[in-house]
């Protein structure tokens, strides 16, 4: 059977693309996956990540404190953390946007999560219209 149809395979952790995959991605995003992203996670890329941020002298205090600040976010139905529409970083906002054909026409509104850099800014209410001609009738 192919690599490709055969399920079992295609489920397999690979440890050597992880360990490629750790030692390319900054202190940040590492922080990220060992805390707010812990639940979701295979232990042994766990194991893997936890031992790149000790080689990089990331302490566990500095690991509490990373937690702290970025576990309160937003979680999908399973409980697990989401992820923000632009980037990787834990979402802190669910806001109302529109889905856009080809990034221009908007066809329906729907619910995106964002991080704390990315989320829009609220909508601002919309400023009073003078009539036409500036013009105002009693009536």
């Amino acid at each position: 059977m192919s690599r490709w149809l055969d399920p079992v395979k295609n489920l397999r952790l690979d440890l050597e693309k992880v360990r490629a995959n750790v030692k390319n991605a900054d202190t940040e995003d590492l922080l990220d996956r060992a805390t707010v992203y812990r639940a979701g996670m295979e232990p042994a890329a766990l194991e893997i990540i936890d031992a790149e941020l000790r080689s990089r002298g990331v302490s566990e205090e500095a690991t509490a404190a990373h937690a702290a600040r970025r576990g309160a976010g937003v979680r999908d139905d399973d409980g697990l953390p989401m992820k923000c529409e632009k980037c990787r970083g834990p979402a802190v906002a669910r806001v109302w946007v529109w889905h856009r054909l080809w990034g221009v026409l908007p066809l329906f509104p729907r619910r995106a999560a964002f991080c704390e850099v990315h989320v829009p800014p609220p909508p601002q209410p919309r400023p009073k219209r003078s009539p036409p001609g500036g013009i105002v009738t009693k009536g």
